[in-house]
């Protein structure tokens, strides 16, 4: 056991169990007493106490995280920096490191590349904002939680831009094959060299290799200074144009020609998921060794000159309006750029090899690989100067206590360089288990592996785009760990591809909607829509509306216009006043009949119809028990109607009524007087909208 465990420091922070290591500092899981949480405590190793330059690079971490506050950066809580310890209190995270994700998942999809990446420059925005550039991202130092989002940490070596912007010229500082081309050559590095960083990783996740790869850090870093990487569709031919293009502008050797800072990447990016056919066509100025020209993103040269070269620079004249037989015009200058520039970038060139093999060498330089047999693995792992990945495997051995290690391979006395990997076999305790491995095993099969190894089991939920819903996609502590028995192991059940944020579509054709949203791994329902006053097949909106998340997947509802607009006359029927009882209404339109209802003038003197159509003028019909009652003409065109014709509604009640003699002679008179109104009614001319009759009759009861 290692000094720190099962101590309690200032007090307050009780230390359960080592969980990692750097390259100056051992990271413990520990318990705050105070606020009652786990937290994580990174230790400056004892050998670095009395280094000025790793002193100053720890408290620089503590200083650049207490200036931040963001969702994907860990959380700094409480430092100290005493004679005999110094330490840091972080979040304690629960997850894998990038580089283990990717070990493990090495053809990640390029949706779930750009959602890690969009997480890692929202970080990278806040930071750079507050003037602090982290200088080592790579996945190391990206934390994947298992909910699926991220967290950036380790900014040991950030420098403040404002005020510290020169790199250490005599060592290498960073992994060689995700740092900036200026931050290998030791010049000047600001926000853009974590855009670099960036972009390689983005390179990495989609293609499932690194851009620059060699047999020693030397050659890498070389490469790093003046190889082209190989364009990512060549190596994944289902990355989209557009995205290739955001990678390789990340990657551009020269400052200048990167993006400037997070947010201009993000917006690229957003403009992408928005459209993944969409194309950028950067284009890079270049002057090397060949004629003036031009780089575009997908490789294609683009020279003015089409191989004709007489030492002549070509500038645009930019008054293209002043030569109408001209589109534009050239001006023609003698330039000794090229030669300058050749003995500069060569003597450039030079320096920097030296500077960069000399540092290199050093770090680089082969050693005799210690004696570990016998050790405890504690003791090894909190003694690593030359940080070197340690693969455990652990064995039973009644003769030697628990934690000693029996073998090691390569053997003691191997020549070695630094950060090698090394074997061990570790004696296990009789009280402890071994991990056993439950990747893609049910739920129920997981937990009952791990009681059969005498271990109990909890669970949470995480995306993967890899393991059917409900397997266990991974454990932590991993698979292969040692640990007491009883222990309870947290096992990651997945959900299923990850959540993913929808495209804005709106606006599109539907066709162009359907070709994004498939593209993002969403299913497509499409729904025609009247009156959206939108041309035809043109999106209106999505369910769920874009900026919402769903699954790889999901449907997703297109709302389109049909390209109908119909517009609604509203017709208000005066009903007879007269009328104390329920009357059958129906009403027609061309003569087709349209519905029918029951009315009661006597609790409502009104009916009121609305009817639609795209355009014209027809004809509505109403009538009361079977008789004809009112004519309107309905225009479609403006919306408006009119009354053309008018009729008096009979009582029809009265024919099953007993009635005298003179009443049915008055009833019968008043029907011809009523007939003989209704024939006038018929040829008079059409009534506006609103008008009275001028002929009625009343029913004699």
């Amino acid at each position: 056991m290692d000094k720190y465990t099962g101590k309690r420091l200032d007090g307050r922070y009780e230390i359960h169990e080592l969980v990692g290591m750097g390259g100056m500092a051992l990271v413990y899981r520990a318990y705050d007493t105070l606020d009652e949480r786990t937290v994580a405590i990174k230790i400056l190793k004892d050998e670095y106490l009395h280094n000025a330059e790793f002193i100053r690079r720890f408290k620089n971490e503590s200083k650049a995280i207490a200036l931040l506050s963001h969702p994907n950066i860990v959380k700094v809580y409480d430092v100290s920096f005493g004679d005999q310890i110094q330490y840091i209190v972080e979040e304690y995270i629960d997850g894998t490191t990038l580089k283990q994700y990717l070990d493990q998942q090495p053809n990640v999809d390029w949706h779930k590349a750009l959602h890690f990446t969009m997480e890692i420059l929202q970080a990278l925005q806040h930071a750079h904002e507050r003037g602090i550039v982290h200088r080592d991202i790579k996945p190391q130092n990206i934390m994947v939680l298992p909910n699926g989002h991220i967290k950036v940490t380790d900014f040991g070596i950030a420098r403040f831009a404002r005020s510290e912007t020169r790199t250490m010229t005599d060592k290498a500082i960073g992994s060689v094959h995700y740092i900036a081309p200026e931050q290998a050559r030791g010049d000047l590095t600001d926000e853009k060299a974590d855009i670099y960083s960036v972009g390689v990783m983005l390179y990495e996740m989609t293609t499932g290799q690194l851009p620059f790869e060699a047999e020693n850090a030397v050659s890498v870093a070389i490469m790093q200074l003046q190889t082209d990487p190989r364009p990512p569709r060549e190596i994944n031919p289902d990355i989209p144009m557009g995205l290739q293009e955001i990678t390789l502008k990340a990657m551009q050797k020269d400052p200048m020609q990167r993006y400037q800072s997070a947010a201009q990447m993000l917006r690229d990016i957003s403009t992408f998921e928005q459209d993944p056919g969409v194309r950028f066509h950067y284009q890079y100025y270049s002057n090397n060794d060949k004629p003036t020209h031009y780089l575009d993103t997908d490789t294609t040269e683009i020279n003015p000159q089409h191989g004709y070269n007489d030492d002549f620079v070509y500038t645009e004249d930019g008054n293209a309006d002043n030569h109408p037989d001209e589109t534009q015009t050239r001006t023609k200058t003698r330039s000794k750029a090229p030669i300058i520039a050749t003995g500069i970038i060569a003597a450039f060139l030079i320096v920097a090899a030296i500077l960069v093999l000399s540092g290199a060498m050093h770090s680089q330089a082969k050693i005799a690989l210690d004696n570990f047999v016998g050790k405890t693995l504690s003791t090894v792992q909190a003694n690593n100067p030359n940080n070197f990945q340690f693969d455990i495997k652990y064995v039973t051995d009644n003769s030697k206590d628990a934690g000693t290690i029996t073998a090691q391979d390569p053997q003691n006395g191997t020549m070695v360089t630094p950060g090698s990997k090394v074997s061990l076999s570790v004696v296990k305790s009789v009280d402890s288990a071994v991990v056993p491995d439950v990747s893609n095993q049910t739920r129920a099969a997981a937990e009952q592996t791990l009681k059969e190894s005498g271990l109990l089991a909890s669970f949470q939920n995480h995306s993967s785009d890899t393991v059917d819903i409900g397997n266990a996609i991974s454990t932590s502590p991993a698979a292969g760990s040692s640990v007491e028995k009883g222990k309870t192991i947290t096992v990651y059940i997945s959900t299923g591809p990850g959540s993913m944020t929808i495209p804005d579509v709106v606006g599109k054709t539907l066709s162009e909607a359907k070709k994004t949203l498939e593209s993002a791994g969403f299913h497509v329902s499409a729904v025609a829509h009247d009156n959206t006053n939108r041309e035809a097949y043109y999106v209106t909106s999505t369910s769920p509306g874009a900026g919402n998340t769903a699954k790889k997947g999901d449907t997703i509802t297109v709302n389109y216009s049909s390209g109908k607009n119909e517009k609604e006359v509203k017709v208000v029927v005066q009903l007879p006043t007269n009328v104390s009882h329920s009357v059958d209404l129906s009403y027609y339109l061309d003569g087709i009949q349209q519905g029918s209802e029951t009315v009661n003038p006597a609790s409502n003197n009104t009916w009121t119809g609305r009817f639609t159509d795209s355009s014209g003028i027809k004809e509505l019909l109403v009538e009361l028990d079977g008789q004809k009652y009112i004519k309107y003409r309905l225009n479609f065109d403006t919306g408006n109607w009119e009354v053309t014709w008018r009729g008096d509604y009979q009582d029809q009640q009265v024919s099953s009524s007993a009635v005298s003699s003179s009443d049915v002679s008055q009833s019968s008179q008043s029907s011809s007087s009523s007939s003989s109104n209704q024939s006038s009614s018929s040829t008079s001319s059409s009534f506006s909208s609103g008008e009275n009759s001028s002929s009625s009759s009343a029913v004699k009861k």
